[in-house]
């Protein structure tokens, strides 16, 4: 998402790199270009014309420091400003009650029920809580059986009556048994039509009204784009939503819903989803996107997601055999499984500043890392333990054992020699801090 966007920026802003002062002349065609470049993005022009306005008005207003280009301040002008059209601060959920209620309602398509797994798995494993997942969509039997195969994937319960066709009946017989199981947290997995209508407005105001949630949210397919925006002004008009939920970030999207939601509804945007993975869930931070946006990555959320993989004891123990030259084949192996466990490959690269537009038009696998587990695993447990065992007839018998040629492994071998020698020279560096906080 966002990629042909963030290059028509890139190319606005060329426009006032060499000049030495903001001026309303040289300012006008970049404020042209940025506004191009939101319309085709699928921003709606009254917001695209507001957002450029205020960002023209912006940059004139402030000073130029020496230490600072204008093309620099034109940048930073329009980051905060895509920030606050977003939304401006992260927005937390609310998980508070006995139990916490979470209606998730949307259209059919959008991704609904996927998200309320991948909610259910973030508040157990993130945040602590025992959720009950609600299957309240009593038109698709698809959907309960969806919801049941989630939450086997994740080890939550899913609450269902399958021979009920009364979806307010459902809500308040799944919150009793919440309160019957020691569940904290519910959420109910409503049903979604392919297009608005009266009777589906009817059923998911009457649940709101019979449980009271403390969270409605709203998921809505980002690939849909402006039909996104007014599809969630429909429903946001009968149901007073508490927050938005963006889908399938990772498809070929222009990211206009993004950018126009919150402008158009005036509700925070909570969470973004990309992916059929549980774990492909993330927080909005509207700063954050908005860096992404602007090519400036976001190492920040790498970070975050580093922690949450990473122990801080075996960090330690790591660190040690780094010093002491022991960092062997294990080792390298347990450092993939946890880089894997962070999510998509390409998405994380694109997270580190610069790298994202490097890497655009390459296409990284999430079997990227295969390759190298089959060579490592064709290796019995002493060579993993002593790399510098591995000679000649070792590396023709682990090439036949992985179906690599020799060159593939003797290549592998080099590079993992390079990494181990670079990893004691960081490590020998005064300051260098190796150790990712312990997981909360």
């Amino acid at each position: 998402m966002f990629e042909s966007l963030s290059e028509r920026l890139e190319s606005a802003f060329k426009q006032i790199k060499g000049e030495g002062r903001i001026t309303e002349l040289n300012i006008a065609a970049t404020v042209k270009d940025i506004r191009r470049a939101l319309i085709d993005a699928d921003v709606n022009f009254k917001i695209a014309k507001e957002f450029t306005d205020t960002v023209k008005e912006k940059a004139l207003g402030q000073k130029v420091l020496t230490a600072v280009s204008p093309g620099q301040l034109m940048v930073k002008v329009v980051k905060d400003e895509l920030a606050s059209l977003m939304g401006g601060v992260e927005s937390e959920l609310n998980a508070k009650g006995s139990p916490a209620i979470i209606l998730v309602a949307g259209l059919q398509g959008s991704g609904k029920t996927t998200f309320s797994g991948k909610l259910a798995n973030y508040l157990k494993g993130r945040k602590g809580l025992s959720p009950l997942l609600v299957a309240d969509d009593i038109y698709r039997p698809a959907a309960i059986e969806q919801l049941k195969v989630l939450g086997s994937q994740i080890g939550v319960d899913v609450y269902s009556e399958p021979e009920n066709k009364d979806a307010v009946e459902i809500a308040r017989n799944a919150i009793k048994e919440a309160r019957s199981k020691n569940k904290n947290v519910v959420i109910i997995d409503t049903a979604g039509r392919l297009a608005i209508d009266e009777a589906m407005m009817k059923e998911v105001a009457a649940i709101k009204g019979a449980v009271n949630p403390g969270e409605i949210l709203f998921v809505v397919d980002s690939m849909t784009g402006q039909d996104a925006v007014n599809t969630a002004k429909a429903f946001n008009d009968r149901l007073d939503f508490t927050g938005v939920v963006l889908t399938k970030l990772d498809g070929d999207t222009r990211g206009g819903a993004a950018l126009s939601i919150k402008y158009t509804v005036n509700k925070p945007i909570k969470f973004i989803s990309s992916g059929e993975k549980m774990d492909t869930l993330d927080v909005f931070y509207p700063d954050r996107m908005a860096q992404r946006i602007l090519g400036m990555g976001d190492i920040t959320t790498l970070v975050e997601k580093a922690q949450e993989q990473f122990d801080e004891a075996e960090a330690k123990k790591l660190e040690k055999k780094i010093r002491k030259n022991q960092f062997d084949f294990e080792d390298f192996k347990q450092q993939l499984e946890q880089i894997k466990k962070m999510g998509n490959l390409k998405d994380l690269m694109g997270m580190i500043p610069g790298v994202g537009k490097a890497m655009k038009d390459i296409d990284i696998s999430d079997d990227a890392f295969k390759g190298i587990e089959a060579i490592i695993n064709s290796m019995t447990p002493f060579e993993r333990n002593n790399p510098d065992v591995i000679d000649q007839s070792r590396r023709r018998r682990l090439a036949k054992g992985c179906g690599k040629d020799i060159g593939e492994i003797n290549a592998f071998l080099k590079q993992f020699e390079q990494m181990k020698q670079m990893m004691k020279m960081m490590h020998k560096m005064p300051g260098v801090a190796s150790r990712p906080k312990a997981r909360h």
